[in-house]
């Protein structure tokens, strides 16, 4: 158990709150550990209909501990240890690896995942926002993708992410400048989905996740499938995979009861099943 990770449940939407607001949520290795352990629960957690991540005290994570980096220079962002040479270097790069199988389930579970950004959200922690499926941000709430300010390279899985979003040319201006960027623009360009005031925030992002536990969970876990395959997959193997995903949902509760509805001309009621 760590205090900077905070887990609630409500209505389907489980809540993980990164809390060290005095580093404006900065990766801790307890955090980064905490995080992990709770999205693989999560993810097989049947009662789990929606999964939102956010920060405490007005900023979202400002990515990777840089005091820490500068304290000692021989850790990688992922906790692995070792010094140098290739053996050193190997098992920090192992380290760093494991940490960021955190954006893997963020990106892959079969259940809809939430950034809810109200403040800072740099380096890792921009890349942790953008391996949610959504996100919502205060129209003031400040994105970077900040590693060429500190004479690094990227993780956490943020190059693949916002390329798909923005494009080739777009990700290599933010990451090659490091331009800080509102929530506002960020809207403007496709990087998050929503941005609304910063005092609405916590009431929209609310909404928001009720809206997403509401839908067909077991629907939103194949489409998911689809989409994410369709970055890179042919046509083809996108059509076969629709094809074997709409049979399996054709066998639903959800989508015999929607059926029911849609015939009785009442709003469906989705149970996840």
């Amino acid at each position: 158990m760590t205090d900077h990770l905070i887990e609630t449940f409500e209505d389907g939407v489980a809540t993980l709150t990164m809390n060290r607001p005095e580093a404006r949520n900065a990766l801790s290795g307890e955090m980064a550990a905490a995080l992990q352990e709770a999205l693989q629960r999560l993810m097989y957690d049947r009662n789990v209909r929606v999964v939102v991540l956010t920060g405490a005290g007005g900023a979202f994570c400002a990515g990777g501990d840089v005091k820490g980096f500068a304290a000692d220079t021989s850790r990688g962002a992922g906790g692995g240890g070792g010094g140098g040479g290739a053996s050193g270097i190997e098992a920090r790069v192992a380290g760093l690896r494991r940490g960021m199988e955190t954006v893997k389930w963020l990106h892959e579970m079969p259940k809809p995942t939430l950034a809810v950004i109200p403040g800072a959200a740099a380096g890792a922690g921009l890349s942790l926002a953008l391996a949610c499926d959504l996100r919502i941000a205060a129209e003031n709430a400040k994105l970077t993708t900040a590693f060429s300010k500190v004479g690094l390279a990227g993780d956490y899985g943020g190059s693949y992410f916002l390329t798909h979003l923005v494009g080739a040319a777009k990700a290599r201006e933010l990451y090659f400048t490091a331009d800080v960027i509102t929530g506002a623009e960020a809207l403007r360009l496709g990087i998050v989905n929503r941005a609304v005031p910063a005092d609405e925030l916590v009431a929209a992002g609310k909404a928001y996740a009720r809206q997403l536990a509401g839908l067909p969970t077991v629907a939103i876990g194949y489409m998911k499938r689809n989409l994410n395959v369709a970055q890179h997959a042919t046509l083809s193997e996108v059509l076969d995979l629709e094809a074997m995903h709409m049979v399996r949902t054709m066998m639903t509760e959800d989508h015999a009861q929607a059926a029911k509805a849609f015939v009785e001309k009442r709003p469906p009621q989705f149970a996840g099943r």
